[in-house]
């Protein structure tokens, strides 16, 4: 780090200095506050060590100024006549700590260090919402895209309900952020509840809460979802799966505004935006009396559609590119470059996965391709692993002659279980139910092929 050292006595600063230089870092040395402020306001300090009484203008005099211009400098007040008053002055004038003179080497390399970790934490965090932005970003440029993004800009400033529509992997979690970000509500939480993900019987208390002994292993109060978005928006994620008995209770809480904890006989008030999305066709799932038609009209004041992904081709290399550059962060390896034959085979594909098969592809394929580039030939074998019923009929008849036919057969099994693995984001209950198998089976064979442990 670079350090500034501020003391009229020359043994401080040279003792610091050597201390300091020592563990690596690079310090400058002056002897009153005027000097202090010069270098401030020439050169970046990350950690600054000040004596609170200099000739001319005092450490503490110097030390608002030096904070001014260098936003972010933890400043160390030292001093051999400490006094709890000019202590909590040096603190209130953003002081990091205060050290007593004579000055323990041990001591200072510790909170040097400690301040090291800080700054480490930090630029991980840093990085970390980055990445966490990067994901979250809605891509495209066909048309599509442009038009689905008119309608979120039209609607996100609105209090009116919205209703996603869009296949598995489509993307509808991002529009639903990006709705609640172009929202007077973007200060507020964003939470999401997918309906499809947990059991019915626990629906209720993570979406309403619940009282302390409410029921057996209630042993405390609990939030529930609505709650913990207040002022902010709550997507409710494939919401066609959601219980009838569950859908009722909704409704009663869309029309009153307010909802009761289990256990509870309070009413709660609420502001919260809702916002549901569903891979499911409403209209049919109400004829067949799967979904109550009056919640339908509740959530379908603004409907959205999210095109898939085969709508929007040409958007696929901006997204292989995206995916790349985050997975490149993600993994720490060198960012993949895709070759023209590459992208073309991506390009051309039916992606039947949509977004999400796309990212498990590009992630698949920085990892597990050792060279800087990414051919034709490595992404038809990944493409060919990913989706089997889109094989050409050349690479359906295909076989290797010197494999026994049990092996191949395995392959093929392994292939068709690893594509539906993808498509629903490793969710067993999906995927049992999609490949009609029970869930102890495909535990097996997951182990079996290593897809999961």
């Amino acid at each position: 780090m670079n350090i500034l050292v501020a003391d009229d006595d020359k043994n401080i600063c040279t003792s610091l200095k050597w201390i300091l230089n020592e563990e690596g870092h690079d310090v400058k040395t002056c002897s009153n506050g005027e000097e202090a402020i010069k270098l401030a306001g020439t050169e970046q300090f990350d950690v600054g060590f000040m004596d609170v009484m200099m000739p001319g203008m005092s450490g503490i005099e110097a030390l608002a100024q030096v904070i001014k211009l260098q936003t972010g400098i933890k400043v160390f007040m030292i001093s051999g006549q400490a006094d709890v008053a000019t202590a909590v002055k040096a603190t209130k004038l953003g002081a990091y700590d205060f050290l007593e003179k004579p000055l323990k080497p041990e001591k200072v390399i510790l909170e040097i260090k400690k301040i090291r970790e800080q700054f480490a934490i930090k630029t991980r965090v840093n990085e970390l919402q980055k990445l966490v932005d990067l994901e979250h970003r809605m891509l495209g440029d066909s048309q599509a895209m442009r038009d689905l993004e008119e309608i979120i800009s039209r609607a996100a400033p609105s209090e009116g309900r919205i209703l996603i529509y869009g296949e598995n992997g489509s993307g509808k979690e991002l529009v639903a952020r990006e709705i609640h970000y172009k929202s007077h509500r973007k200060n507020g939480p964003f939470i999401q509840l997918n309906c499809a993900a947990i059991p019915r019987d626990l629906i209720e208390s993570e979406l309403f809460g619940y009282e302390k002994g409410s029921f057996t292993g209630a042993s405390r109060k609990k939030q529930g979802l609505i709650e913990q978005a207040e002022g902010g928006s709550l997507l409710l994620d494939e919401v066609g799966d959601m219980a009838l008995e569950t859908q009722a209770k909704l409704l009663r809480v869309l029309q009153e505004n307010e909802f009761f904890r289990l256990g509870g006989t309070k009413p709660q008030k609420f502001d919260v935006r809702i916002i549901a999305a569903t891979n499911k066709n409403l209209l049919q799932e109400i004829s067949l009396g799967h979904f109550r038609e009056d919640l339908y009209f509740r959530l379908n004041v603004i409907p959205i559609t999210v095109p898939p992904l085969r709508d929007r081709l040409q958007d696929v290399p901006m997204l292989v590119k995206h995916f790349a550059d985050i997975y490149s962060i993600k993994n720490g390896k060198r960012i993949k470059i895709f070759t023209d034959s590459a992208m073309a085979l991506l390009t051309q594909y039916h992606w039947p996965g949509n977004i999400r098969e796309l990212k498990n592809i590009i992630e698949r394929l920085g990892i597990m391709i050792n060279s800087q580039e990414i051919g034709a030939q490595n992404v038809s074998a990944v493409l060919s692993g990913a989706s089997p019923q889109h094989l050409s009929m050349e690479n359906k008849r295909s076989f290797d002659e010197t494999v026994a036919l049990k092996e191949q057969m395995n392959k093929f099994e392994k292939d068709i279980i690893l594509h539906v693995y993808d498509k629903y984001d490793g969710n067993v209950s999906k995927i049992a139910k999609v490949l009609q198998t029970d869930r102890a089976n495909l535990h097996k064979k997951l182990k079996k092929y290593g897809i999961k442990p």
